[in-house]
């Protein structure tokens, strides 16, 4: 079960509550490197952009500690529901997992999903016994949407992916985090350490990034940083903020002051 500290989904129990991705770094030994700083314990891996057939010690999956982090296979590059359901099988039956990350891209440019299709491929998945985690607009609607279809947990962007614009619309997020009985994980459009904290300062359950560690320029100096804030907002969420207000409210309070003659 899960503790003050830790989180589930599905049948999984995390302590870390930052996932990171496997594309775009300089090189799979800084990939490796940056995973390590980063505490993550799972990381999305693109199946349509590995080489599944790659000999022993050249494949992206070699350079991940599979004793410590889970694979959660993405459908990216999916732009239909039927393309996106064949790739997760294809995960399933190549790397053994039923996790998946449902992505069903509607718009090349921006990469938004269709969610639509997204919502359509995330039903045919979760009556195959998919652990789905599907990425999806902070949409509130669409996020309770997919909850009742039986999705593990729901994954609003907070940006387009990766444009590193930060948290674009808390106020969306934080109706999604109001209604949900699933996790929630911010995925997408994180750009330095402190969207990290706002995100988890809002109440996420956790956050995926990839771009924002892959392309900075220590990578691994990075991960480090998107851990500690990560780990700073969630305990800045539970020990509770002060109100806002328009006026001061002096630390030391008037009355009982010496009044001198």
């Amino acid at each position: 079960m899960p503790t003050q500290t830790t989180y589930q989904i599905a049948d999984k129990i995390f302590h870390s509550r930052l996932l990171l991705g496997t594309g775009k770094y300089p090189s799979h030994e800084t990939m490796r490197s940056a995973h390590e700083a980063s505490g993550t314990e799972m990381v999305t891996v693109a199946i349509r952009r590995i080489d599944l057939a790659a000999p022993k010690g050249e494949s992206l999956l070699d350079f991940v500690d599979r004793e410590k982090i889970a694979l959660l296979p993405n459908t990216a590059a999916c732009f239909t529901a039927e393309d996106a359901i064949k790739t997760a099988r294809l995960a399933r039956q190549a790397l053994e997992t039923n996790w998946i990350k449902l992505e069903v891209i509607g718009d090349e440019k921006t990469l938004f999903p269709d969610v639509g299709a997204t919502l359509k491929a995330a039903e045919v998945l979760v009556k195959e016994g998919f652990v789905v985690l599907p990425y999806t607009l902070d949409d509130p609607v669409a996020c309770r949407q997919f909850e009742e279809l039986g999705c593990a947990a729901v994954m609003p962007l907070a940006a387009p992916i990766g444009s590193g614009l930060g948290i674009r619309n808390p106020y969306n997020l934080r109706i999604i985090l109001e209604q949900a009985k699933v996790p929630v994980i911010v995925d997408a459009g994180v750009g330095c350490a402190s969207d990290a904290a706002v995100a988890m300062e809002l109440g996420c359950t956790a956050i995926l990034m990839n771009t924002a560690v892959a392309g900075a320029r220590d990578p691994v100096a990075m991960a480090q940083a998107m851990k500690l804030a990560t780990q700073a907002g969630r305990l800045s969420f539970e020990a509770g903020r002060i109100p806002k207000k328009l006026h001061a409210s002096a630390s030391s309070p008037l009355e009982g002051l010496v009044v001198g003659s």
